[in-house]
This record gives C-alpha cells, structure tokens and sequence, in this order.
C-alpha cells in the first residue's frame, strides 16, 4: 500500500498515512482539527529490503559480456569442420 503525506493547512503539523488506493483522502489534522493538504514529493516509489541492485538479475554475472574481441575474430575466421 502506498504512503502519502499531508501536511495541516493551520498548524504545519506534517506525517505519512499508509492508504489504500481505494481509501478517501484524509481532510482533517489529528492535532488541530484543521484542513490537509496532500503533499506531493518528486518520487512516488520506496524499495524497502535488501537487494535492488543492478546485477541482482544478471544469472551469469555478466560473463557473456566479457569474451575478448580477439576470441570472436578467431571464431569467425575458422574453417568449417569437413564431413569426411
């Protein structure tokens, strides 16, 4: 469930609500009685936990990206085995 933070129109009084999507914004302060407003920051996601890393996906640690130019050439310039 996302988090969001509302802030007291009246007494600046801030804090974060755990809301469903479906729930009703909040509208009044706990503290004062006073209106809210929604706050908005400039990112809407939390990754909470170990992890999340770039190489968390990668199966083979990148192994396949490593091969040397020069083993690729070599591999392109070999003949085809015969069939006799």
């Amino acid at each position: 469930m996302p988090t969001y933070s509302y802030a007291c129109k009246q007494c600046g009084h801030r804090f974060d609500a755990v809301q469903s999507f479906a729930d009703p914004t909040l509208t009044e302060c706990p503290e004062c009685g006073g209106a809210l407003r929604k706050e908005y920051g400039s990112i809407g996601v939390t990754f909470n936990g170990s992890g999340f890393y770039r190489t968390d996906s990668r199966g083979n640690g990148g192994a396949s990206s490593s091969a040397s130019p020069s083993s690729k050439s070599e591999a392109k310039s070999s003949p085809a085995p015969s069939g006799s």
